[in-house]
């Protein structure tokens, strides 16, 4: 069995074409549909996820995404975007079968990055935030339909970007004055809002945080099928709540390659940290590469092309390096 391997979302650069060429090249029995943020706002992921919302808009102040009241050029460049970087995955996906990651960020990371109309986080108003989640569950409806309906053999994997979600857990977010920060949102809202979520899609989903503190208990809660996370940041704190999750069946998506241009250890070395945590754990080793999928810690924007590209190339040989040698 060969292990599995895929991106985590963003490349550097602007071109959609060699993107998606890069994405299905590195990764050909798992690739992904690429964000390109260099082309500027609405390319970037929050851009992106605000250009899938329905009935809802944002544009671009100097402070950042806010609300809109009607859609105006940033959605519409967003959408327009978006549509380029499906027909390039498109194109390089012809007749493909297996699976494929589409990311969105989710409602929680969503809610930190929109501001309402005063500037103040939509984390701020409860209601604002529950609006947002069920415009981004439509859109994300329609997002799916439209990958299927373009790639049919694939068995889409959606991935929800929640990199702000143990902030928002733990009262951590800086209120717009710098000054205070967001009352914590109770953990069974921030759960249910994600189990909604979840479920407008029947197939593997993903939660991925290259944050520290990764609620692994609660993601899989709420449905998660899978949990990416920068391997780095772990500690022996979370060695039960891993344990549990690989016991039930849960995916471990790992970032082990830097998501900036750095020295690139033997792939074997860049997985030894994994099969420690699977020997500490008492975990059987020939579960490894069922249970293990390798990404870079993070996206990859900050990146050089051609580092880029080696970082993922990497990330297929130490996927190998773990199916075939799992002690």
């Amino acid at each position: 069995m060969t292990g599995a391997a895929t991106g985590v979302g963003s490349l550097p650069g602007g071109d959609a074409r060699e993107a998606a060429k890069t994405a299905t090249g590195s990764f050909e029995d798992f690739p992904y549909l690429p964000e390109l943020p260099a082309r500027g706002p609405g390319a970037d992921m929050i851009g992106r996820s605000l250009g899938l919302l329905v009935d809802m808009y944002a544009h671009v102040e100097p402070s950042g995404w806010r609300i809109s009241d009607r859609p105006g050029r940033d959605s519409k460049r967003a959408r327009s975007w978006l549509g380029e970087d499906l027909d390039a995955l498109e194109e390089f996906t012809q007749g493909y079968e297996g699976r494929l990651k589409v990311q969105a960020v989710g409602p929680w990371t969503l809610a930190t990055a929109l501001e309402l109309h005063g500037g103040e986080a939509v984390l701020q108003d409860a209601g604002a935030c529950r609006d947002l989640a069920g415009s981004l569950a439509e859109g994300l409806r329609e997002h799916l339909a439209d990958v299927r309906k373009r790639i049919p053999g694939a068995e889409i994997v959606l991935q929800l970007d929640e990199p702000s979600l143990t902030a928002v857990l733990l009262g951590r977010v800086r209120s717009a004055s710098k000054y205070r920060t967001y009352r914590a949102v109770d953990r069974q809202v921030v759960e249910g809002a994600l189990r909604d979520l979840s479920a407008v899609h029947d197939g593997e989903v993903v939660v991925h945080s290259c944050a520290p503190e990764v609620p692994f208990g609660l993601l899989r809660r709420a449905g998660a099928t899978g949990v990416s996370f920068d391997f780095s940041l772990l500690t022996e704190r979370e060695d039960d709540a891993i344990g549990e999750a690989v016991e039930g069946g849960t995916k471990l998506f790992v970032g082990v390659v830097p998501g900036t241009d750095a020295p690139l250890s033997d792939p074997a070395g860049s997985v030894m940290g994994v099969r420690k945590l699977w020997r500490r754990l008492g975990l059987a080793p020939g579960t490894l590469a069922e249970s293990v999928v390798v990404t870079p810690v993070c996206g990859l924007a900050g990146a050089s092309p051609a580092y880029a590209r080696a970082a993922q190339a990497h990330c297929v040989k130490a996927a190998r390096s773990l199916a075939d040698n799992p002690e």
